[in-house]
């Protein structure tokens, strides 16, 4: 079963490392994504797997078939690696029609015309854009474009399918709706992908696993609702969202049945408990993580019930966003993103007490 191996894999530009002896392993049939800010070396990895880019040390593998080794100056280039590839501006040559489009790897490869007519009409009705073979590729709208790109790179069926931000091109609703789409493909193939993107959302809703990169390093690798609500480290944690970082100190620690630590903290004028992945030692300091979506509004003054975290504040400011309202709140001298729900009427200078529940908050090493 085709894998995806990097052992120690690195790669330097002078004096930059852009990519700094990373390991990972991409089980067969499994969605990974890579994700981070510009600059931390999602793409050169991704490119590295590809073979557009030449390793400095450590190894690629797929499978028991090793690509690359720079210890043994090993190099298989990119049209020998059996590799699909979808880049960010989709790459379709305009002078060709969607059936050569999604035809030319098949026929560099010296493909029989009656097998690359057969398998050309396969990868066009997975992406469902047969009725559009014959027609140009400039007259494609982005999403449909999208679709040729994936067919393409589908249509010589690839051990492993790359992904290079391949949907930032589009608006926000056909972003989800491919997005949603191109997961069910997926699955239903089974086939092995590696996933580039900055979007937090976007990871979150496609992968089975997600890659934090920072620097050329990785930070955390897990579930998406792992790394979401238990991140690794604070620069995890800030990466998503607007998260509340509130510094403070531990008073007790002690583990519970499922493996994590139950804290006892104290901050400038509160205390309270939360949850964390580590033992920490008494007057540790920790940075308590709240996301806003877990903090309600109640009347002020309103006590706190049992396991959960109360601060008395003032709302400084609101937005209506459709959907939610993101809402700011000062409260001992700290200022609180706050998600409240869109019926939730505010008002500027409004006094209410934020509390959050134990379970939901979340502490890691400042």
């Amino acid at each position: 079963m085709p894998s995806v191996v990097l052992e120690a894999v690195g790669r330097h530009f002078g004096e930059v490392k852009a990519v700094d002896r990373i390991s990972l392993s991409v089980a067969h049939g499994e969605f990974v994504t890579l994700l981070g800010p510009s600059g931390c070396g999602k793409t050169t990895t991704l490119r590295m797997v590809a073979g557009l880019e030449r390793n400095d040390t450590g190894r690629i593998s797929i499978g028991e078939r090793v690509l690359s080794d720079a210890s043994v100056a090993l190099f298989v280039p990119p049209d020998l690696r059996q590799l699909g590839m979808v880049f960010q501006s989709y790459a379709i040559w305009p002078h060709m029609t969607v059936f050569d489009n999604v035809a030319y790897p098949l026929r560099v490869r010296r493909t029989a015309r009656a097998e690359i007519e057969r398998k050309v009409a396969a990868a066009l009705r997975l992406v469902e854009m047969e009725r559009f073979a014959e027609r140009p590729a400039p007259a494609l709208s982005g999403g449909q474009q999208q679709r040729v790109a994936i067919a393409r790179a589908l249509v010589f069926e690839p051990a492993v399918l790359l992904l290079d931000e391949p949907l930032s091109n589009l608006d926000a609703r056909l972003r989800a709706q491919m997005g949603d789409e191109f997961r069910a493909l997926q699955r239903r193939l089974k086939i092995t992908t590696i996933y580039v993107t900055h979007d937090q959302g976007e990871a979150m809703a496609l992968s089975d696993r997600v890659v934090v990169m920072q620097h050329g390093r990785i930070l955390q690798i897990g579930a998406p609702e792992t790394v979401y609500q238990r991140p690794a480290n604070r620069e995890v944690a800030d990466f998503f969202g607007a998260p509340n970082l509130i510094e403070a100190k531990v008073a007790a620690c002690r583990p519970t049945d499922d493996g994590d630590y139950l804290l006892a903290v104290e901050g400038s004028g509160w205390r309270g408990h939360c949850r964390a992945g580590e033992r920490f030692g008494r007057d540790d300091k920790v940075v308590v993580v709240v996301r806003p979506e877990n903090v309600s509004l109640a009347a002020p003054d309103s006590p706190a019930r049992d396991g959960q975290i109360a601060w008395s504040g003032r709302v400084v400011d609101g937005i209506f966003r459709g959907s939610h309202r993101s809402i700011v709140a000062e409260a001992e001298g700290m200022r609180f993103n706050v998600e409240a729900p869109s019926t939730r009427g505010v008002s500027v200078g409004e006094v209410v007490t934020l509390s959050v529940a134990a379970e939901s908050i979340w502490a890691v090493r400042p």
